[in-house]
């Protein structure tokens, strides 16, 4: 920075005083205020005044009187009575430059919290996007990572996941935010689950179809405790919170197992007693049983096979009680 930044912020006089109250109010560094100023009144120079553009111009502040001058290739050029100019033209261009600074500052907080959940309020649509004000930032929440069984209201107060940087249509940085990532499902029963924010039961797998079924697997790291139940919670209250928020889709919290057939087997819950054939080559599980508990294994349209398979990664082929008959992937 041409100015001399230590100088300016320390001096005792009306400039160094604004400067330094600006920075501490809208938590931005010193040296983008004093960038700012000295930008703006070179802009104030160019707008009003002969400029030469061979030559080198660069503003100077006295930090002894927050007296500005302008210098072209070294020798002082501030007309009379500049300073009274320059504030005025320049005050438009310091508030932008003082709001971009102070967005960054939101956006860059927000941004800590990606992975997490945070409140929002729908603020406005545009197209099939809509935006989502967080403190002071305008998140965007993209079509993709909207529920579409979900219907939303401008002022409307939801939970989001943040999922991280990114840009709206109009090429702006902001942050992205989802209620349709399965991670949100994840941190929500991290907030309603004391034994997950202590470590004693983890979440190993979760696959979802948003706004219709989630299926999560879920282990324990500590004797004697039982992570389906911890997870339910007395009477289903802690899953129920849950749901509510995602506005009734169903969930299937799951016991993980390192043995493929009995993951598979708990993950096409809630049908029960089938029987699982393993081919580890093709990574391929066989599932029998009777006609009544395959269809619940099927699901409707297919839905709680096709989410075992991505909950396990094993391809599931739900076969007839005769063996070599094959009724559904």
């Amino acid at each position: 920075m041409k100015a001399n930044l230590k100088k300016i912020l320390t001096a005792r006089n009306e400039f160094s005083a604004a400067i330094n109250q600006i920075c501490a109010e809208r938590d931005i560094k010193p040296e983008v205020v004093v960038e700012s100023i000295e930008e703006a009144i070179l802009a104030a120079y160019h707008k009003d005044y002969e400029w030469d553009e061979e030559a080198e111009y660069e503003v100077d502040i006295l930090p002894e009187t927050g007296e500005l001058r302008i210098f072209k290739n070294g020798q002082d050029v501030t007309p009379s009575g500049f300073g009274r100019i320059a504030a005025q033209a320049a005050k438009q261009v310091i508030l932008q430059k003082v709001r971009e600074a102070e967005k960054e500052v939101a956006v860059g907080k927000l941004l800590e919290k990606v992975g997490q959940v945070v409140s929002g309020s729908i603020f406005r649509k545009e197209g099939p996007n809509y935006y989502v004000l967080i403190g002071k930032v305008e998140a965007l929440f993209p079509k993709k990572e909207q529920v579409p069984t979900e219907e939303y209201q401008l002022n409307q107060r939801m939970r989001f996941y943040v999922k991280g940087e990114g840009e709206t249509p109009k090429k702006i940085e902001t942050v992205v935010v989802s209620r349709s990532d399965p991670e949100f499902v994840a941190q929500l029963f991290y907030q309603e689950v004391p034994e997950m924010r202590a470590g004693s039961v983890v979440i190993k797998h979760i696959a979802r179809e948003a706004g219709h079924r989630t299926k999560m697997a879920v282990a324990s790291t500590r004797a004697g405790v039982d992570p389906v139940g911890t997870c339910v919670g007395q009477k289903g209250i802690r899953v129920q919170t849950v749901i509510n928020e995602l506005g009734g889709e169903k969930i299937d919290v799951i016991q993980y197992s390192d043995n493929p057939a009995m993951f598979v087997a708990a993950a096409l819950s809630p049908a029960e007693g089938l029987k699982i054939e393993l081919d580890e080559k093709k990574k391929t599980a066989y599932v029998y049983g009777d006609a009544e508990q395959l269809a619940l294994a099927i699901g409707k349209e297919g839905q709680n096979v096709r989410l075992a398979s991505r909950l396990t990664g094993w391809e599931i082929e739900i076969m007839s009680e005769d063996k070599d008959k094959k009724t559904k992937k």
